[in-house]
């Protein structure tokens, strides 16, 4: 099956998205086009490849992921082409693909450079254009230079000091649960099994572990990591986000909140 997805900070109230979907059906028309959202934070790289590491294997094998995200980032712009796991993502070369994936990102090429002055649909027009090629052809067969990705912005890192962690808040869903940038991974890393505490604002505090929601009784605060690896702060049946002030710093769109996690 051709399956296009689309994730972007582009919004819903002009045609930007519309325009896009435009494009891509013009070079393939039989594609099954996919909203993953269009509802990132502006310039949020860090909220924009959470949602992607949270979505993307859902889809059949095959599937193009176009990431439509801070597409005019650098001096010269560029369209890379990334295949990881029998998935394409074609997507600008801004840190989105590593900070989504750490290292482990697959094969990376260079597909298309734009010049000034830079075009919105020239790009749309360069990823429907390999997306039709793939549809047909193996990556190996596009002939295209292989390509080293920037790395992913320190800032948007969980930094470590010792036995401190600072993180920072990426994602607030619907329900208000508040994701950090913190992986079940790097947690285990960093703690070694050790007893540990989170603190974030309004002098709140943490300290172990939940499997779920249900483990603590309704209105009480809980930390998990959810289906994505990632560090969670909710509440049972509450609104953690309002509740404890955590949230984006959307004027500025950088992050805005400090949590921090001790390890003793």
């Amino acid at each position: 099956m051709n399956c296009i997805t689309l994730l972007s900070d582009f919004g819903l109230q002009d045609s930007s998205v519309a325009a896009a979907k435009g494009i891509l059906m013009q070079y393939n028309p039989d594609a099954r086009l996919v909203d993953i959202s269009h509802l990132i934070e502006p310039f949020h790289l860090q909220q924009a490849a959470y949602i992607l590491a949270a979505a993307y294997e859902h889809f059949p094998k095959g599937t193009c992921h176009l990431l439509l995200f801070d597409i005019f980032y650098g001096d010269t712009p560029r369209l890379v082409l990334c295949e990881k796991n029998g998935y394409y993502f074609l997507a600008p070369d801004n840190g989105i693909l590593p900070l989504a994936f750490g290292n482990d990102y697959g094969k990376v090429w260079k597909y298309f450079e734009l010049t000034a002055p830079f075009v919105f649909k020239d790009w749309i027009h360069a990823a429907a254009k390999v997306c039709n090629e793939l549809k047909s052809k193996k990556t190996e067969q596009l002939e295209l230079e292989p390509y080293e990705l920037k790395n992913a912005p320190q800032h948007c890192q969980a930094r470590v000091d010792g036995n401190t962690v600072e993180c920072h808040v990426i994602h607030i869903d619907r329900f208000e649960n508040v994701i950090i940038n913190m992986t079940k991974e790097q947690f285990e890393t960093v703690g070694k099994g050790r007893p540990f505490r989170i603190e974030f604002m309004r002098d709140e505090q943490l300290t172990e572990l939940s499997d779920n929601y249900l483990v603590v009784k309704e209105g009480e605060k809980l930390c998990r990591f959810n289906s994505t690896g990632y560090l969670e702060i909710a509440i049972n049946r509450g609104r953690a986000a309002s509740l404890f002030g955590l949230k984006l710093f959307k004027e500025r769109h950088l992050i805005y909140n400090t949590i921090k996690i001790y390890f003793e």
